[in-house]
This record gives C-alpha cells, sequence and structure tokens, in this order.
C-alpha cells in the first residue's frame, strides 16, 4: 500500500471475459476482491473489438460494489489491440483500473501515464509479470509509476518463456523476485490462479505457500475457488490481535525495536502489523 493510498484487499481476483458481459453479476457475487474484465488471452482475435465495446458499455452502466475492485485486463501495448483498448478507454470517467498484460520494461507504464495524463484522468495501474523479459525489469517497473497498486505473477507464460515446467519449484526465483519488487515498491503482489478445479487440496497448498512467501493474494479460474483463497490471505483473529499489541509497544517505546513475549521486533515489522490492522478495519 503505497504512501496516500486507502488500504484495498487484495486477497483473490478472478477474470470475467467481455464477450460474456452478463457473467459480471456471478463474478460479483463470487467474493473475490478483483473482478477482471477480460480482453486480452481470454477472447479470440476476431472477437476482441466487440468485447471492447461491450467492456465500455459495462463501465459507463454498471455499478461497483464498494468491496470489489473491478479491473480491465487490456491487450499488450505491443500489439494493435492494445492500442485500441488503450484509446478507448482514454474518454471514460475516472477513476479507472488497468490490468497492462506482459510488461517488459518502465518505459511501457509510463507511456500509459503520459496518455492518461495528457487526457486529465485519474488512472490506476495492476502490472502483470509473465515473461523472462519482464522479470528481469520487475524491480524498475514497479517503481516506474506512482499509480501501479500491484504486480501480478503470471506462471503460466513465464514458464513457457523460461523453458520450464510450471511446478511451484521450478518457479520460485521468479516468484521471489517478483514480491521483492512490489514489496520494495509497497505495492500488492498476486499469484497465478490455481487451473485445477478439482484439487482443492493443491489450491490449499499452492495459496499457503504464496502467501507464506509474501504475496497478497491469487487468482482463480471458478467462484468455487475464492472462499478457500480468501480463508489463506485474510489475517486470523490471533495475527491481528498480534497486530495491535506490536503497534502499541512501538508507540510507547523511545527506540526503533521491541521486546514481545521475548522476541525482539525491530520497526520495519511495523509496515506489515499496520497491514493486517487496515484489513480488519476494512472489513468492519
Amino acid at each position: 500500500m503505497k504512501e496516500g493510498r486507502d488500504f484495498q484487499s487484495r486477497r483473490s481476483f478472478i477474470f470475467t471475459p467481455g464477450t460474456r458481459p452478463e457473467l459480471l453479476s456471478k463474478a460479483f457475487e463470487s467474493g473475490a476482491d478483483i473482478v477482471c474484465l477480460e480482453l486480452e488471452d481470454g477472447v479470440a482475435p476476431d472477437e476482441k473489438n466487440k468485447a471492447r465495446q461491450n467492456v465500455v458499455k459495462l463501465l459507463k452502466s454498471t455499478p461497483v460494489k464498494e468491496s470489489c475492485e473491478l479491473v480491465v485486463r487490456v491487450n499488450s501495448l505491443r500489439t494493435r489491440f492494445g492500442l485500441d483498448d488503450l484509446v478507448a478507454f482514454l474518454d471514460m470517467l475516472p477513476p479507472l483500473t488497468i490490468m497492462l498484460p506482459k510488461v517488459e520494461s518502465e518505459d511501457e507504464v509510463k507511456i500509459i501515464d503520459d496518455l492518461f495524463l495528457e487526457s486529465n484522468q485519474q488512472i490506476n495501474l495492476q502490472v502483470i509479470i509473465e515473461t523472462n523479459k519482464g522479470l528481469e525489469a520487475c524491480f524498475e517497473i514497479a517503481q516506474s509509476s506512482p499509480n501501479i497498486t500491484a504486480l501480478f505473477f503470471g506462471g503460466v507464460d513465464m514458464a513457457a518463456d523460461l523453458r520450464c515446467s510450471g511446478t511451484w519449484d521450478s518457479l520460485l526465483y521468479a516468484r521471489s523476485k517478483l514480491v521483492h519488487a512490489a514489496a520494495a515498491a509497497n505495492i500488492d503482489s498476486l499469484d497465478v490462479p490455481f487451473l485445477d478445479l478439482n484439487d482443492e487440496n493443491g489450491l490449499l497448498e499452492q495459496a499457503t505457500l504464496a502467501k507464506e512467501l509474501g504475496f497478497s493474494g491469487k487468482g482463480a479460474i471458478h467462484p468455487k475457488q475464492i472462499p478457500v483463497i480468501n480463508s489463506i490471505f485474510t489475517p486470523s483473529p490471533e495475527e491481528i490481535a498480534y497486530a495491535v499489541r506490536v503497534i502499541e509497544e512501538f508507540k510507547k517505546a523511545e527506540s526503533g525495536l521491541v521486546v514481545l513475549d521475548g522476541k525482539l521486533i525491530e520497526k520495519p515489522v511495523l509496515r506489515e502489523m499496520e497491514r493486517k490492522l487496515a484489513f480488519m478495519n476494512q472489513e468492519s
């Protein structure tokens, strides 16, 4: 959470294709923190123009639940479809959140910033890192704009680009590098969706691993996965209680460290404790 921004819970996200606008209400009802209107991989090339028209209409006419963040995943800026997407959304009323796929340099982000600044439009950006080139530049990408709110890990495309399997272990370095970049920029990081609908234990395991690594949330391919993901990334009552104690101890302390329950705690831990408390305040 960047300085000056209100806290936004981003435990889970789900896509709904721009070709199926009637599915948006079901996506809102799923309990996902982020609902993403899809114009990229989930839409065939000959349907992209129609999908874009549908999404523009939806954004103008659909009320959004306060607890849900509505996002549009456009096509890559390095394609004609992506450029057409951006032109279509330049005239939308702010605020608008755009998810940028396959970002490989900070310049791509800065171009978006400049376009919307010129149009006097407020914009929030979410960036997907899913190529080897993007991974190499992800630290600089995360720092490239104050409008970036989150980095997303595109594990399927990343595995293909790295010529590795898509297992947790084979992508651990890539995930770690993305989490590091997001944490340094004080923004959220979200893990790739779990693709096996019939393996709830696998989803539970991978969501837990993602949380332990430092991710803020994880994607879903079906609404039935959302409750499991939300449960993993929601701070427990014990975590909230501990965060309150840590914050109170630092308020009383005259130094950058405190001892709580016999354990030394240094001041950088405060940021994570404050995030947990912000989550509780948002839920209440």
